[in-house]
């Protein structure tokens, strides 16, 4: 690997190519929220069937704005024609800024920077998209730590307006700045978070998801009471349980795995019928099966 950090920086590049490597539910969203912002956008995943239902929910997810009158049939076309979909990672060497939003497996994110690296463009930023993992550690998988940084979006993308930024220890000012720049430009709000397991969002989130499932272990309240119980108690919008299915209960997990390893506190150990589900594949809505059953025309609580 070059040793980018001995060579003098190349100055930030205007932002005008976006990469996205992952085309899952975060990946599908950061592209149609680039393209609609008038990105041009280039979205790989290794599976051909992962970018055709990419593409597919984008155009749907367009369509709708187009029904409720927040966009046109005009601004939906241009914005799809500016989405390239493919599965080769040399396609991203133009880009100016490329965003990983695979699945939050640390092993796998770094061997996707380690892959990328060669084929990018001196000048060209580097993000991802973890909701956990540690900036500084994927940035030192790179040439340019310089120019790694965090871009965590909220699910779902398009609808949701906040972005946490998260700087590694080696993360340039100037590269804060270009991308707190772009983040308002796709009509988000950003907000800084340290480098710290979970940052601040999933921070606070996931131990109340990990205390709901631990209710339900602990025979306190049923699926059903617990998530009634904290929408008209808490005025949250979705109950705990229904949230996790939402997110995937393997995410939930993943990410109460990374604080708990990297805080050392027994507050974050993570449920083991939280671990249960994820041994039996109960996903949540991906898989049609978590805390509830999708399965039919009005989920069902699986317990």
């Amino acid at each position: 690997m070059n040793d980018y950090t001995d060579k003098e920086h190349p100055p930030i590049p205007e932002i005008r190519r976006i990469g996205v490597i992952g085309a899952g539910q975060m990946g599908g969203g950061i592209a149609e929220v680039a393209a609609a912002a008038g990105f041009s956008v280039r979205l790989v995943d290794v599976s051909d069937a992962k970018l055709d239902a990419a593409k597919a929910r984008i155009e749907n997810l367009l369509e709708r704005g187009v029904r409720k009158g927040h966009i046109t049939g005009a601004d939906k076309a241009e914005a799809l024609a500016r989405i390239d979909a493919g599965t080769s990672i040399e396609a991203l060497g133009d880009c100016d800024l490329v965003i990983e939003a695979a699945t939050e497996r640390e092993d796998l994110k770094k061997k996707i920077f380690k892959d990328l690296v060669p084929h990018l463009k001196p000048d060209a930023l580097l993000a991802s998209n973890t909701s956990s993992i540690s900036i500084t550690r994927l940035a030192a998988q790179t040439d340019r730590p310089g120019r790694f940084i965090g871009i965590h979006f909220m699910n779902p993308v398009p609808a949701m307006k906040l972005v946490e930024l998260i700087r590694g220890i080696a993360t340039d000012e100037d590269t804060f700045q270009a991308v707190k720049s772009l983040s308002e430009r796709l009509g988000k709000t950003p907000v800084t978070a340290e480098d710290f397991p979970a940052f601040i969002v999933n921070r606070i989130l996931l131990p109340m998801i990990n205390e709901a499932v631990y209710t339900l272990y602990e025979g306190v309240g049923t699926v059903e009471s617990i998530d009634t119980a904290m929408k008209l108690g808490a005025n949250h919008p979705m109950g705990p349980l229904e949230l996790a299915d939402f997110i995937g209960l393997d995410t939930c997990l993943s990410v109460m795995q990374v604080l708990y390893e990297g805080l050392a506190d027994s507050k974050y150990r993570p449920c083991p019928l939280l671990v249960k589900y994820v041994e039996a594949g109960w996903l949540g809505c991906k898989v049609k099966r978590g805390f509830y059953d999708y399965r039919g025309e009005v989920p069902v609580p699986t317990r």
